[in-house]
């Protein structure tokens, strides 16, 4: 199935910002990150899966630092797939209240839920870092948090690489990128001349 964005989900680092306590949020989606094929270990097992950061803008805002004032951000790494057991699919069941249908399991855009509100419950892991624990859907008669940064769409899977936003990501994300075979294909494709763009 074809999408408006070019990409469909399919049912087949660190950082020294102060972070938010424990507990739940009200948030809002603003950047999904399409990383294409990361390298992988299960077991010992050495693999490769199609990978995507998305990440929320919390309704809680910094206190110390140069970011004082600005909206907690939080994100989370899923395996790019809509299978019965994917987390990704879970996740987004909880967050939307409902199932997926099977024609939007043939291929579901990920832009519908960029912007969307959602309800997020973050906890501790055990080296002291804050980590999504689960997504689910804004209880109703809450009000949606207003956003503050601007939205983010970044997808390996289009005709050509987007530079402009490849270049406002941390360099921690640029290095996941760069490893991925999708990045390298758009990175290396050529460019139209002026010559054959004018069709001369």
């Amino acid at each position: 199935m074809d999408t408006e964005s070019g990409w469909a989900w399919k049912d087949t680092g660190g950082s020294d910002f102060e972070q938010p306590e424990p507990g739940s949020y009200a948030a809002i989606c603003y950047r999904i990150i399409d990383l294409g094929t990361q390298p992988t270990s299960w077991e010992g097992v050495a693999g490769t899966k199609e990978q995507t950061l998305i990440g929320f803008e919390l309704d809680e805002l910094m206190t110390t630092g140069e970011h004082a004032g600005k909206p907690f951000v939080v994100a989370k790494f899923y395996t790019t797939s809509l299978g019965k057991k994917a987390t990704l699919r879970g996740d987004l069941e909880s967050w939307r209240g409902r199932q997926f249908t099977e024609e939007e399991l043939a291929g579901f855009d990920p832009k519908n839920i960029l912007g969307k509100p959602c309800m997020l419950s973050l906890i501790k892991t055990e080296k002291g870092k804050i980590k999504i624990a689960t997504v689910s859907k804004l209880p109703k008669n809450m009000l949606a948090p207003k956003p503050s940064n601007p939205q983010v769409f970044f997808t390996l899977h289009g005709m050509h690489l987007d530079h402009a936003v490849f270049d406002a990501f941390s360099e921690g994300i640029k290095k996941i990128l760069i490893r991925s075979p999708e990045y390298q294909r758009l990175a290396n494709k050529k460019q139209p001349t002026a010559a054959t763009a004018g069709g001369s």
